[in-house]
């Protein structure tokens, strides 16, 4: 249940957004569980749900390609590092 939920609240962040790891556990019904959130963005590789535009509430967070890959996509969606 938390998983399917966290995937789908994370599908419909639009492009040029971003939602942090905390919003989406908060979202998805499970105040408290942002890293349980990020755990399971780490193990995503599916292309249609778009886990680079989920951030650390402190910074641009981490991202199973990279840091540097995370930063370049979401420049290139119009969002500001």
């Amino acid at each position: 249940m938390f998983r399917e939920r966290v995937l789908q609240i994370v599908s419909r962040i639009p492009k040029g957004s971003v939602m942090t790891y905390g919003e989406v556990a908060f979202r998805a019904g499970y105040p408290g569980a942002a890293r349980a959130v990020g755990r399971l963005m780490s193990q995503n590789f599916d292309p249609s749900i778009p886990c680079h535009r989920v951030v650390s509430s402190n910074g641009i967070g981490g991202y199973n390609r990279g840091m540097e890959v995370k930063r370049k996509i979401l420049e290139e969606e119009g969002v500001s590092i």
